[in-house]
């Protein structure tokens, strides 16, 4: 069976490579792209769930330790239980005790990982029994005070686990956060041809929700067409982890998590910020829109000049932190030499781009925050691993003389790492141009349902 998965990842990776690419705006609309059957579907998870886990005993190796111990207990989950755990599966059952080892399983008679499911408190000789057998000398524990992968372990976990294992065992654990941070981060091969068509869907989304088959300006509000996302994503089978957040553009603004409620009027700048959840896999997006005049002597028929070199000036920032993205070198220093090159260039703008994967903020290097726009502790001193999706998250601004005002151009795609180029490039292109909304084209039928 698992042959066969390999096979079929690798027709569909040949198959986009043929139509899809890596850069630039993509010369073809996008269409919506179905993803197999839910059980279809997890069966390739468990066969990447397999493979991941398969790996874990040559990273307790790489970072010098024997075994790695999760516990928790269902609604209370370890972080980490999110990226092992079986595809159906949802909370945890009882205590869930899970421990990973590099014992060989074929010369111990060891499963990797040994599991125990149990709401009495038998786990706890079995699991002294098995450290006492192995000797384990070096036992990570996901304790970390600043890394969320790492810092899962929940304190009445922490208490029961310190008085059945006693002084000297819990002398044997270890922090150890870049064991989860790897593990995380690590994105595999087959995972590419369906974060392909999940992003090609997104694309179909917005080329869809911004047009005149969806927006009627003067009517439709941003609100409305928020709305509008989250049945489509629903429609489709997904569901998000980012919800679709519309906002009308104006000077310096930034409206953040909420979006605005402003009916869409002609000669708007609409910017979108959503992502969408499949396969275990995240995406995240941000595009921009406009809509045309037609009210003017001489209608538009695109987008003003100034607010094509706006976006083209956020296309440049993405470029330069690309250039800069590096495996082994910190966000922070991504972020300090691309700022360095942006003032070079004469551009303002910031960049706040983060790993996305199994969760949509995911675990790895970030590359500025909103609120640390010159160097992020911790999670900015982070090395950058290769095999790790980003989203490249940034705005540039640029002065609309149409408008007479600074506007923040915002956009953001997910990249992958190129195994051929040993660079990061992004899945389905990027936004190089605007969408357009033309209330002149036909419209047929709402396809909206409007707020009352």
């Amino acid at each position: 069976m698992l042959h066969l998965l390999q096979f079929l990842f690798l027709c569909l990776e040949l198959s986009w490579i043929v139509h899809q690419c890596d850069a630039g705006h993509p010369t073809k609309p996008a269409q919506y792209q179905q993803l197999p059957s839910l059980r279809e579907q997890a069966s390739i998870e468990q066969a990447w769930r397999a493979e991941r886990i398969a790996g874990i005993p040559a990273l307790l190796r790489k970072y010098n330790v024997d075994a790695w111990l999760m516990i928790q207990r269902e609604h209370a989950e370890d972080t980490i239980w999110w990226s092992i755990k079986n595809a159906t599966a949802f909370d945890s059952h009882r205590r869930t005790v899970v421990l990973f080892h590099t014992n060989s399983s074929t010369t111990t008679g060891l499963s990797n990982p040994i599991v125990w499911v149990d709401n009495t408190d038998q786990v706890w000789p079995e699991l002294r029994s098995t450290f006492e057998e192995h000797d384990f000398s070096r036992i990570v524990l996901n304790t970390d005070r600043n890394i969320a992968f790492a810092g899962g372990l929940h304190v009445g976990e922490y208490e029961t686990l310190a008085e059945e294992l006693g002084e000297m065992w819990m002398k044997r654990t270890v922090n150890e956060p870049m064991l989860a941070i790897e593990y995380v981060a690590t994105r595999l091969d087959g995972y590419l041809p369906y974060y392909r068509k999940m992003q090609e869907t997104v694309w179909a989304m917005l080329e869809e929700g911004f047009s005149h088959r969806v927006v009627r300006p003067g009517i439709t509000s941003t609100e409305d067409l928020s709305w509008w996302f989250r049945e489509k994503i629903q429609e489709r089978n997904l569901t998000t982890w980012n919800q679709p957040r519309i906002s009308v553009l104006v000077e310096d603004s930034y409206p953040g998590w909420e979006g605005t409620d402003d009916v869409i009027q002609e000669g708007d700048i609409l910017h979108i910020d959503f992502g969408i959840t499949a396969m275990g896999l995240n995406t995240d997006t941000q595009h921009m829109a406009y809509v045309l005049r037609t009210d003017q002597d001489l209608p538009e028929a695109s987008a003003p000049q100034s607010l094509k070199d706006g976006l083209k000036k956020a296309n440049r920032m993405q470029d330069i932190v690309l250039s800069n993205m590096k495996p082994g070198v910190t966000g922070n220093q991504v972020l300090q030499q691309s700022l360095d090159q942006m003032r070079s260039e004469g551009i303002e703008g910031q960049i706040f781009c983060h790993p996305i994967g199994d969760w949509g903020h995911d675990a790895g290097a970030v590359i500025g925050f909103l609120n640390l726009p010159e160097y992020v502790p911790v999670v900015g001193e982070l090395p950058l691993f290769p095999n790790t999706y980003y989203s490249i998250e940034l705005y540039a601004y640029h002065f609309v003389e149409e408008r007479n005002e600074t506007i923040r151009f915002r956009i953001e795609e997910n990249a992958h790492w190129n195994k051929d180029t040993q660079s990061w490039q992004f899945v389905r292109g990027r936004q190089e141009k605007y969408h357009l909304i033309d209330k002149r084209k036909t419209f047929a039928g709402s396809l909206l349902v409007q707020s009352p």
